[in-house]
């Protein structure tokens, strides 16, 4: 028996082994890569289900419309090749060309008038006091009903005659009653007024999440200095808003592009098509006329004029940081 006290020597490494250090664990490398195999998985599989149901029901009918852009699809029949022959078809009409000016009409006024009155309910509702989340609540109400839903409520205020609700209003103001829908100078207008109504409550609530952010002590600095509201709005909060616009102006702009529901249940493109935009379009061409092959190309004419409106807007704002720092 070893004498108290007396420390052993270390025993020698095997001769071709080379000594465990200190602390380490057999089997550590293999539990390290499967903790970083399961970080990484993990939020994979919590996507799994979303990414599942985006591949059916938006990748691979994405696809397939590009496929039968270049065909001449007939049902039982069999396609038949046509090549771009549904593109040239689709940028030279005259009915898709007015569809398109209608469309960007709609997405510019639809998106300046929301962005605007979406920022002037924000500048209103901004503050801590206690009655104001049901003032927001009330205001953001719009932004949450359905299309369907509104779409008739607007088409009993747009009552063409005297006796209609926007016209009393009108006839208040010594205007006289207004076609509205039924009009073909004031249909499109009409349909921007409901996007732009429906769209700025959704506006409203991404500026107050903004306005949240702002250093109060700028607006101190600035009434300390002498600047009134009307600067201190200028020169403080839109600046410190500027990335808050970026996104809304895309988001809308998009919006504006791909605008149908409104357009479909208030007017279906009428009068006389002065409201036909590129989805109602798409629609009758493909569900109506039957022609899907040319239907196809319209949208992938759409999808690629709104990758190319994202793109351009992630280029500006990537141009824009890097200028400030």
């Amino acid at each position: 028996m070893a004498a108290t006290g007396v420390d052993r020597a270390p025993r020698p490494a095997p001769a071709g082994r080379s000594p465990r250090p200190a602390g380490a664990l057999p089997g550590r490398p293999a539990r390290r890569w499967y903790r970083r195999a399961s970080l990484t998985l993990v939020p994979w599989l919590f996507l799994a289900p979303a990414l599942l149901l985006f591949a059916l029901f938006k990748f691979l009918p994405a696809g397939r419309a590009v496929a039968m852009s270049f065909h001449e699809v007939r049902p039982y029949l069999g396609d038949r090749w046509v090549g771009a022959e549904n593109y040239r078809q689709v940028l030279t009409d005259d009915a898709f060309l007015t569809a398109v000016w209608h469309t960007v009409l709609l997405a510019v006024g639809q998106t300046g008038g929301s962005v605007l009155v979406g920022l002037a309910l924000a500048l209103l509702l901004e503050g801590q006091a206690r009655h104001l989340w049901f003032v927001r609540t009330a205001v953001f109400l719009p932004a949450v009903a359905a299309m369907a839903v509104v779409a008739e409520v607007w088409r009993i205020l747009y009552y063409p005659a005297a006796d209609g609700a926007v016209n009393t209003l009108l006839g208040w103001l010594g205007s006289g009653p207004s076609q509205f829908l039924n009009s073909e100078d004031s249909a499109l207008g009409s349909v921007m007024a409901v996007g732009i109504w429906r769209g700025a409550p959704y506006d409203m609530m991404i500026f107050l999440a903004a306005l949240a952010g702002v250093d109060r002590t700028l607006y101190e600095a600035a009434a300390v200095d002498g600047a009134g509201v009307r600067r201190r709005v200028w020169h403080v909060t839109l600046p410190a808003l500027r990335p808050a616009f970026a996104i809304l102006v895309t988001l809308a702009a998009i919006r504006g592009l791909r605008v149908f529901t409104e357009i479909f249940l208030l007017t279906n493109g009428g009068p006389d098509g002065s409201t036909d935009v590129v989805m109602t379009l798409i629609y009758r061409l493909g569900l109506e006329r039957n022609e899907l092959g040319v239907a196809a190309a319209g949208s992938v004419v759409l999808l690629g004029a709104t990758v190319v409106l994202t793109l351009a807007v992630r280029a500006r704002r990537g141009g824009n940081g890097r200028e400030s720092q």
